[in-house]
């Protein structure tokens, strides 16, 4: 009797420790907004992978892609809220809470690749990472979204008198907007997911962003003109609800953080290496593409650093022009 009482204890005890084990394993949501061919996703699963690996079954990454969770906006507020745990975001969203944030996005801020990250890594880049979370977020790492570059269904664009009138959809931050006036162009800022039905229905005529997402959504079959301007380098933040990173042991916390730099750092080296796979990706489907007169160009967006030195602070803008 004593021993069957022994044995029922044993797997009753057994059946105690697998329910806390499974009730202890923290699931993280990660949205973005593109889809699987994406730069982000690729992004989102080097750090899915880096987290379950290294947490040992304490922690799940469960993907939702394509603005499953909402648009980035939204996202942003609800990780402020906790009901979103992490997200990869575009930098330009990030002004509309955070204003400093913008200073990113003045056009041709970044001369490279290695300068935009020199920057981002270094002491200003953590500085923007650690006042997030008076907003809610724990900034954790930059990953890439790239240097955005112009396509149109209209027209070759080789200087700035070439995108008067055009109707470019835009990032919704006044950064871009400003920037898109002075060149010219009828901006229109809009979310990602409504410009994707503009473009195809010709309601706009064109929109900027990096190679991989003019290949990866196929733009190439509503936009017959890619103009090589490299306006604007935009960084993604790898992020986490306040909320949710609070919930987290130390330990935890810094595998977090280790993965979601190894992850950004993964994102950048994936968009070096692919980029003049996707430019002639882009020739072969047809796409016209011209270079541009960047003095022209540069000229035309100085008062756009007119108007934002005193938001962002000149000496700010000084040094990330400086730190190469």
């Amino acid at each position: 009797m004593k021993r069957s009482i022994a044995v029922v204890s044993i797997v009753l005890l057994t059946l105690l420790f697998v329910a806390s084990a499974a009730v202890a394993a923290v699931d993280i949501k990660l949205a973005h907004v593109v889809n699987e061919n994406d730069a982000f996703h690729v992004c989102a699963l080097k750090f899915k992978e880096l987290v379950e690996a290294g947490s040992k079954g304490e922690l799940t990454v469960t993907i939702y892609p394509n603005a499953q969770l909402g648009d980035e906006r939204n996202l942003l507020e609800s990780m402020r809220m906790g009901v979103v745990d992490s997200a990869i975001i575009t930098g330009g969203p990030i002004m509309n809470f955070m204003p400093k944030f913008g200073v990113f996005d003045l056009p041709f801020l970044f001369s490279t690749p290695e300068h935009a990250y020199k920057v981002l890594d270094g002491e200003i880049g953590k500085m923007m990472l650690n006042e997030m979370e008076q907003h809610g977020w724990k900034g954790l790492a930059y990953g890439e979204r790239g240097f955005r570059n112009l396509t149109n269904s209209k027209q070759p664009v080789k200087t700035p008198e070439d995108m008067k009138g055009l109707k470019i959809r835009l990032m919704q931050n006044p950064v871009y907007v400003d920037s898109f006036r002075a060149l010219g162009a009828n901006a229109i800022p809009m979310a990602w997911t409504e410009a994707l039905t503009a473009l195809q229905q010709g309601a706009i005529d064109g929109q900027e962003n990096p190679l991989n997402v003019i290949v990866a959504f196929n733009l190439f079959e509503s936009q017959k003109h890619l103009a090589i301007t490299r306006h604007a380098y935009a960084p993604n933040v790898i992020m986490m609800s306040k909320k949710t990173w609070e919930k987290l042991a130390p330990e935890m916390q810094s595998l977090v953080q280790d993965a979601a730099q190894k992850a950004a750092e993964h994102n950048r080296a994936y968009d070096n290496e692919k980029e003049a796979e996707w430019l002639q990706f882009l020739k072969d489907k047809g796409m016209e593409v011209t270079e541009t007169d960047t003095a022209a160009f540069r000229e035309a967006v100085k008062p756009v650093y007119q108007k934002y030195e005193e938001q962002f602070g000149k000496e700010l803008i000084e040094a990330i022009l400086a730190d190469k």
